[in-house]
């Protein structure tokens, strides 16, 4: 029914739409985030040097490296009221 698809209903989600993302949900699209940048680093390297050794101990540094900036980066930028 139609009307029944525009009463909201309570799905038990329960953040606070004002002050965005749980610091939680940050983490976690950090995390998923730099898998996807890493594997990108670690085939890019691979390219350019040619070993596949270098190639991962470059992923492997940036993934921890970049995972902390972009955490951080959310953080600042959810707390800006530009855009919302």
């Amino acid at each position: 029914m139609i009307i029944d698809q525009a009463i909201p209903r309570n799905t038990g989600y329960t953040e606070d739409r004002t002050s965005g993302d749980k610091p939680l949900r940050s983490i976690i699209k950090s995390i998923s985030w730099r898998l996807v940048g890493t594997l990108d680093t670690i085939l890019i390297s691979w390219v350019i040097t040619g070993e596949l050794t270098l190639a991962f101990s470059i992923g492997s540094i940036e993934l921890f490296t970049k995972m902390i900036l972009y955490f951080f980066h959310e953080r600042i930028w959810n707390n800006v009221k530009w855009g919302k």
